[in-house]
């Protein structure tokens, strides 16, 4: 029998290392100047009996969690009902938006419309205009995908400088749920597609059905690949303030297209050219003109926390630099985190490998000694991409654009541990 000594397995190495790599952590932990009487005294909620399990059939947040919630910025449109709300994005970790925090954005409000109600009309250049009722949608095969929803508009008040004080509010026009429905393919080859002919030059015009009849022109090619016409997210029933009961799905490309309340989808000859892609969601260039069918969100990032409505609170020591990363052209593939404006850069790591037209969660575990940061993320994709700056995006585009802005966003995270928003271009 040999008496050689092994040496520690794999698994115990790791799990040192992770030790070590904790230990920090737990040195500040310990730190304690006596005893705590949250440990070493019995506290209310241990002496008596908590909610039973229908207190709330519908699960809510707890209290301590109430300021997790969307916001409106009052001055930035006349009235609520043709606005637009942030997610609070700082507040978030992961990927997946809760729907009670994903923004909404409403050209003539929020409307309610039952299920028995519902209709989806398919008309134009098709073999037999259909209608469809909601159960009839729930007969077809359905997929389930995550995808980000981004307003064109976000990040669009930063275009002349640093605005607002917030990643909720200059960041915040975005959301990442699964949604669950029906391939926009899969409709129209039920209504068929014979008439249309080539489809080279064919488009669709979707529309809803609330009171701004919200419509916007969108190729064949695209309705074809992977648009979806959703009626969950997240497992769930749609929210009525994201499109209950139907709403569709136009992965990586502008909010605006993602047209909720469903209600007609025509096969035409020609894009329609309505308000939303004309006179709105073009690109203003120096010299006045416009770029239009500017649909895909470019690849962007930015830092959660620390950020101005998630400073630094626990003094010096570890630090977990947080924040998160997209692109509308399919998966991220790596972010670059700088401290000090863009000087210096440190690889990210990510909390899972970036996914088709989804957020991505990144991470820089580091420490911090109280020093003055001007913290940015650069995202890039797989197609070779990277996020460009605020002053290399106005060369190309001037300071008149509004839309598709994916500058990178500097913080500054100031030696009490605050952050504020600043323009280092």
């Amino acid at each position: 029998m040999s008496t050689e000594t092994k040496g520690p397995s794999r698994r115990q190495f790791l799990t040192s290392a992770a030790a070590l790599g904790a230990g920090t952590v737990a040195a500040t932990a310990t730190q304690a100047a006596g005893p705590d009487p949250l440990i070493t005294e019995l506290q209310d909620w241990a002496t008596g009996l908590g909610a039973g399990v229908d207190e709330v059939p519908y699960g809510l947040p707890i209290r301590f969690e109430d300021d997790v919630v969307r916001r409106n910025v009052e001055w930035l449109t006349a009235d609520t009902i043709s606005s637009i709300n942030f997610t609070p994005i700082h507040a978030l970790d992961g990927t997946i938006t809760p729907q009670g925090c994903a923004f909404e954005r409403h050209h003539s409000g929020a409307i309610e419309l039952a299920k028995s109600d519902y209709r989806l009309m398919i008309n134009g250049l098709v073999d037999r205009p259909l209608v469809f009722s909601y159960e009839d949608l729930e007969r077809f095969p359905r997929e389930q995908h995550v995808y980000f929803c981004e307003c064109a508009a976000n990040t669009g008040m930063e275009w002349a400088g640093a605005q607002l004080n917030g990643a909720q509010f200059t960041h915040g026009m975005i959301h990442n749920m699964e949604y669950t429905g029906v391939p926009l393919r899969t409709l129209l080859a039920e209504a068929g597609l014979d008439a249309a002919g080539d489809f080279a030059d064919k488009w669709v015009y979707v529309e809803g059905a609330d009171a701004s009849s919200n419509g916007r022109s969108i190729p064949m090619e695209k309705a074809m690949d992977d648009v979806l016409v959703a009626f969950k997210a997240n497992g769930e029933a749609l929210r009525k303030e994201h499109g209950y009961p139907v709403r569709l799905v136009v992965p990586g490309w502008e909010g605006n297209m993602w047209v909720k309340w469903l209600r007609r989808i025509e096969v035409m000859d020609g894009p329609v050219e309505s308000r939303e892609e004309t006179s709105k969601y073009t690109d203003t260039l120096a010299d006045g003109t416009s770029r239009k069918w500017t649909w895909v969100m470019d690849a962007k990032s930015v830092i959660t926390s620390p950020s101005p409505q998630a400073p630094i609170a626990h003094g010096h020591g570890p630090l977990v630099i947080t924040g998160m990363a997209w692109s509308g052209h399919g998966k991220i593939t790596r972010v670059d985190v700088s401290k000090d404006g863009g000087i210096t850069w440190e690889t990210a790591r990510l909390a899972a490998p970036g996914t088709d037209k989804a957020l991505t969660r990144f991470y820089l575990d580091t420490t911090w000694t109280g020093e003055e940061m001007l913290l940015q993320s650069r995202a890039m994709d797989e197609t070779g991409y990277v996020q460009p700056t605020k002053a290399q995006l106005r060369e190309v585009r001037g300071l008149n654009s509004i839309y598709h802005n994916n500058c990178i966003q500097t913080w500054h995270v100031k030696a009490n541990g605050e952050a504020e928003n600043v323009e280092v271009s």
